[in-house]
């Protein structure tokens, strides 16, 4: 699962695929709606490959998280949660027990529920891709959903 060119831009809804670079930023096409804008350079962009939660035994990369969920759900989506914090946090529980329960909040899960939909129905979760061999590099950086 290759997520280096799948965005989630602040204070934009959904995700971005990246299209191409542009000269003061990157074109992006949205993922909802397929309508193409230029996200800039002062915008904050973040990338999926460079996500992660945190968890009891440190920092655990998105890419790894929405395997779990992909794998436990079977593929399919997650139940509804509109307005159900208590649910979100259960649910959260059992597809990553371990997470910081301090540190990661209910609009951190929220917002890995609803890419981790946007991902399924897109069909853009592969699992055929092992994780020992995509992780050749970025040992350092590590960023936190918001």
């Amino acid at each position: 699962m290759d997520l280096k060119e799948i965005m989630a831009i602040a204070g934009k809804p959904g995700l971005y695929k990246m299209v191409a670079q542009a000269k003061s930023g990157i074109i992006v096409e949205s993922l909802i709606d397929k309508k193409r804008i230029q996200a800039f350079s002062h915008d904050k962009i973040s990338s999926l490959e460079e996500i992660s939660i945190f968890t009891e035994s440190g920092d655990k990369p998105l890419k790894e998280i929405l395997a779990v969920f992909y794998t436990k759900l079977e593929g399919k989506t997650t139940p509804d949660f509109k307005n159900d914090n208590a649910g979100i946090k259960t649910f959260f529980a059992d597809m990553l027990p371990d997470y910081d329960k301090e540190r990661v909040y209910v609009s951190h899960m929220q917002k890995v529920i609803s890419w981790y939909n946007q991902l399924v129905h897109h069909n853009l979760i592969d699992l055929s891709e092992t994780p020992d061999n995509s992780e050749t590099s970025d040992t350092g950086a590590s960023a936190e959903a918001e």
